[in-house]
């Protein structure tokens, strides 16, 4: 046995012998270490013991862990009792002992880590696979036996005055405005940091459009990161150039232009060249390769995915049904807003039920695949075009469609409902009106004061 080992040991019957002289540790210990991070079996039988008598209520003392450790099957002394309470000179120092066990089990775990990714490269496996698997593996060694720490009332409160600060300082640095007025507005000025928002609506409803739209907007001013799994970027770009030219998108990708549209296409392309757009070239991506192209962008604002249903799963959830792994992706979805403090705007499409309906105004139940998506977003924004299903002879491309826009589901306040011009030929789209539904009109799980833990 090594030092180091020799070292985790000590420190591992310190957290034992400490528990025993003062009860009062309990909680700070089971907040970093689990039963399993004990090398020594006799220790981890003591420690499950302390457990199960914290869980029933029953009094902690060297006694009756020790009883409830021999009840168990464990053959241990009370001398071995006596010792850990020896060795240890006070509790006080239980955070030093906490860090050290911690430390060699990071360290066991990451040498593990290293281990089985040389195995597989040696075996030939596919190399990207390998770092997805390490870069999962070591997240949850990060997380592994940690609950967080401990936020007190006060620090609670500290944090919200901090949030204030970013909204009153004119930055609105606490959340990011879509630059639809209309939207905004129903939304309480913007998608807020850490939010997961949902933009669905059926196929060529206009998800892309809007969604582009508003990149391009939060990029006039700040960094956004646009995962397209749909679309080459030629085509995001067609788009894009089509909106600020006025040369529809099919002209643009498959048709000559003159000379002045030349002109406006290349001024354009100085003006989208200023922006602070950034995108992803490989076809398919897992939210572990989004969360790395993220990180790779300072200043980041935003994130839009097109669209949730391309997004791959983790390698490992991949032999379990769609429900199941589309559930992983939209809570991992939710974490990495989270862990970089931004919004996320993902793009889902809807149930093909959706055509069977008389009236085809999507519903939150319309989400495809798994109702973790209604849960895990703090907002959910349809799309609905009467036009989409009217006879493609009377639909004019060059004349706007009123695009309706209903926020169905907002985790922070009210929904309602706008209406935006859009322009099919040239992917533009500008705001026209809105209204806030009635307490009447909103479902219950989502009005002010109602339950928000239904949604």
């Amino acid at each position: 046995m090594d030092e180091r080992q020799s070292a985790a040991i000590m420190a591992e019957q310190s957290i034992i012998g400490s528990i025993l002289i003062d009860e009062r540790c309990l909680p700070e210990v089971e907040r970093s270490i689990r039963t399993e991070d004990f090398r020594l079996e006799i220790d981890r039988a003591l420690y499950e013991a302390v457990l199960a008598l914290e869980r029933a209520g029953g009094k902690l003392d060297p006694v009756t862990i020790l009883d409830r450790a021999q009840k168990s099957g464990t053959n241990i002394s009370r001398q071995y009792i006596l010792d850990l309470m020896e060795i240890t000179s006070t509790a006080a120092n239980v955070a030093e002992y906490i860090r050290v066990v911690r430390d060699a089990r990071l360290r066991d775990g990451v040498r593990d880590m290293a281990e089985t990714a040389l195995t597989a490269m040696d075996a030939r496996e596919d190399p990207a696979a390998v770092i997805t698997s390490s870069r999962q593996r070591l997240d949850e060694l990060a997380a592994q036996g940690s609950t967080g720490k401990l936020v007190s009332p006060n620090d609670g409160i500290l944090t919200f005055y901090r949030h204030r600060d970013t909204v009153e300082d004119g930055d609105a640095k606490g959340y990011v405005c879509t630059g639809y007025m209309a939207l905004d507005e129903l939304l309480g000025g913007g998608m807020l940091n850490s939010g997961l928002y949902l933009l669905a609506a059926r196929p060529g409803m206009g998800k892309t459009t809007l969604a582009l739209n508003i990149a391009d907007r939060v990029a006039q001013a700040d960094p956004v990161l646009f995962v397209s799994l749909e679309m080459d970027q030629e085509q995001l770009t067609a788009k894009r150039l089509s909106r600020e030219t006025g040369i529809p998108t099919q002209k643009l990708l498959m048709q000559p232009l003159n000379e002045t549209e030349e002109d406006r296409v290349a001024q354009s392309s100085r003006k989208l060249a200023e922006l602070a757009f950034w995108s992803n070239s490989a076809p398919t991506v897992t939210v572990d390769d989004i969360g790395v192209l993220a990180r790779s962008i300072g200043g980041l604002r935003l994130i839009v995915v097109d669209y949730f249903g391309k997004i791959l799963p983790p390698p490992a959830a991949r032999r379990y049904g769609r429900v199941e792994y589309t559930t992983e992706i939209s809570g991992d979805l939710k974490n990495l807003a989270r862990t970089l403090h931004i919004p996320i705007l993902a793009l889902c499409q809807l149930n093909r039920e959706v055509e069977a309906r008389q009236d085809k105004r999507p519903q939150l139940s319309d989400l495809r695949d798994t109702g973790a998506l209604e849960q895990d977003a703090d907002g959910v924004i349809f799309l609905y075009r009467e036009d989409y299903y009217a006879d493609r002879d009377s639909v004019d491309p060059n004349v706007p469609s009123v695009l309706d826009v209903d926020l169905a589901k907002n985790r922070h306040g009210g929904v309602g409902s706008c209406k935006l011009a859009f322009s099919l030929a040239t992917s533009k789209i500008a705001g026209m009106s809105y209204r806030r539904k009635t307490k009447e009109e909103t479902p219950e799980q989502f009005r002010i004061g109602g339950n928000h833990g239904k949604s």
